[in-house]
């Protein structure tokens, strides 16, 4: 074990997931479990994606925490849920980090910072230059970026370009299995 985790040769590459608007829908500030509804096709590539090796972790901003609009019992019991669909889909995640500051608290977790990313990469001995990032929001994109993981956008309802271009776009969970496994084995498409 080294000081910034286990030893580099056990390194594995990882799938780091936003989760509000690319895993489960949208609710704006969730804080009701029983309206947590998974994206078509998350847990199902999620499911293929650990059984080919990767270490799937969620990293979510969760600023109706710092905002007040959000219990930490709501916000347990939503991440608890979400977790529990997953399963139910045949998924899981190996790690979940959360950020409960608000935007102005200027912490070092909050996405677009990539303190999550490496917080987990030191904790759990991930490889970021063969990982990657999977969010629907330009704080996700840049968050993966300065952490060294491929970028790829879901954006499942084509819109406005983020001010931060991703590596890759998907409009569907299918999408973005195909394309980390294809990245994964070194074929550029």
């Amino acid at each position: 074990m080294t000081e910034d985790g286990p030893a580099t040769a056990a390194r594995r590459p990882a799938v780091f997931l936003d989760r509000d608007g690319t895993l489960i829908e949208d609710t704006h500030y969730p804080r009701d479990p029983r309206r947590v509804r998974l994206l078509p096709g998350a847990a199902e590539a999620l499911r293929e994606l650990g059984r080919r090796g990767f270490l799937l972790v969620v990293v979510s901003n969760q600023s109706g925490l710092g905002r007040g609009l959000v219990t930490a019992e709501e916000a347990r019991a939503v991440a608890a849920r979400v977790e529990e669909c997953l399963r139910a889909g045949g998924a899981g995640v190996h790690a979940s980090y959360y950020c409960p500051h608000a935007p102005w608290d200027g912490c070092r977790c909050r996405k677009p910072s990539p303190g999550m990313l490496l917080r987990a990469s030191a904790e759990l001995g991930i490889d970021l230059p063969r990982s990657f990032l999977v969010g629907d929001k330009a704080s996700d994109v840049e968050a993966g970026r300065r952490a060294g993981c491929y970028t790829i956008r879901y954006a499942p309802v084509p819109g406005a370009a983020p001010e931060v271009a991703a590596d890759f776009e998907a409009a569907a969970w299918g999408e973005v299995l195909t394309r980390i496994i294809r990245q994964a084995e070194g074929k550029r498409s």
